[in-house]
């Protein structure tokens, strides 16, 4: 049976849920957001979600889900990775749970955030770099807000975001720039990570290379890092 609307952003809160649960790293989230949005029926919207608790196949149309209410603020602690005259990073499998802080001065600071397990709504960042670089990795396809102030560097992102309409992880970072350089990258820019191969994968990918979607025009991640 045809997937509607209602369904596809059903299981599109599912999802949140489970990231905030710790069961999806923030490029599973992103990746499976994606795939639920491409779901033509039932059945694919059902193996997106077929290894979470309470998996079960979509059944017959359903009401729009009720209106999700607003993410509590975020404490005010901030995990803070420092470079001073030298390099930080933070890659690989690490957990969320509050803001990050990145502060780097005449040195280089790389978070990776593609394996990380994001316990809230979004992941918020505040970078402060003078004379240095901050380079933050994440999956293509999440929705990236900057804002901060710029005073002799740079401040850019080069990530392919989501089509206009869906509801995509958020990644918020204000940065403040002297003579420094802050970036935000998207996954097709880096080195790749391991990916999981599942039932829909293949259509996914097939999917979401159709012409007038988001602009994307991505190597097949079979043979780049999707295993």
């Amino acid at each position: 049976m045809r997937a509607s609307d209602a369904e596809r952003e059903s299981v599109v809160e599912r999802l949140r849920v489970a990231s905030t649960e710790g069961r999806l790293t923030l490029a599973e989230l992103t990746e499976r957001t994606e795939a639920a949005y491409l779901a033509q029926t039932h059945g694919e919207l059902a193996q997106i979600t077929a290894d979470l608790p309470g998996a079960a196949p979509v059944s017959a149309p359903v009401s729009a889900p009720a209106p999700v209410a607003p993410a509590a603020p975020l404490s005010r602690t901030r995990k803070w990775i420092v470079a001073v005259m030298g390099d930080a990073k933070r890659t690989g499998t690490w957990r969320i749970d509050d803001g990050l802080g990145a502060v780097c001065v005449m040195g280089d600071v790389v978070l990776d955030l593609r394996e990380a397990e994001v316990r809230g709504r979004e992941v918020d960042i505040v970078a402060t770099c003078v004379m240095g670089d901050v380079k933050i990795i994440v999956p293509d396809g999440v929705d990236v807000q900057l804002s901060g102030v710029t005073i002799m560097g740079d401040k850019k992102v080069q990530v392919v975001e989501a089509p206009r309409g869906q509801s995509a992880p958020v990644v918020k970072v204000t940065a403040y720039v002297l003579m420094g350089d802050v970036k935000i990258i998207g996954d097709s820019r880096a080195k790749p990570i391991k990916r999981g191969w599942h039932a829909w994968s293949e259509w996914w990918q097939e999917r979401r290379r159709s012409p007038g979607y988001g602009g994307y025009d991505l190597p097949d991640r079979r043979h780049h890092g999707l295993h």
